[in-house]
């Protein structure tokens, strides 16, 4: 949809046969005190995007455009899709990788799994995205190397070494 929408459907195979996926499982035990504890900090996911289930226990943020922190609580039986850094890139930031965090404040434990995508080889921005209004903002990037290489700036959302 996302590429059909931009206008490049070409590349959505060659991105698809590359693409590699984790399964992961997460605990976050319930707050040793009766106030709001931080589960993960701030950040943005490294990987092309990521879907999320959470049990009922709430307890995923996510920073506005505004920089206000949001609960999310969705219903126990949503999935949650965030774009995440490689897909900002490939987009040449026309879709931007979401900074989220998880803050715990029921007395429970927090379960999720996420599916974290990523690609096997290059990523780099389709000539389609790039005009007068939407200039390349991105090298090209391996994206095994990109997952591996040390985040710059603090914590959750940073300016990539990739800008071209």
């Amino acid at each position: 949809m996302v590429f059909e929408n931009y206008g490049v459907e070409k590349y959505h195979d060659d991105l698809i046969q590359l693409t590699v996926y984790a399964f992961r499982m997460m605990k976050y035990d319930e707050p040793k005190k009766i106030e709001t504890n931080v589960g993960f900090p701030s950040h943005t996911d490294r990987t092309f995007s990521t879907i999320i289930h959470q049990n009922h226990v709430s307890g995923l943020e996510i920073n506005t455009k505004g920089d206000d922190w949001v609960l999310f609580d969705p219903p126990p039986s949503s999935v949650i899709f965030l774009a995440s850094d490689a897909f900002q890139i490939w987009s040449n930031n026309r879709i931007r990788s979401l900074e989220h965090k998880v803050t715990l404040r029921e007395n429970d434990v927090r379960y999720t799994f996420g599916v974290f995508a990523w690609n096997k080889g290059m990523i780099h921005v389709p000539n389609e995205l790039v005009d007068e209004d939407h200039p390349l903002l991105y090298k090209p990037i391996n994206h095994v190397d990109f997952l591996r290489s040390p985040r710059i700036g603090g914590t959750g959302a940073y300016e990539y070494a990739t800008k071209a």
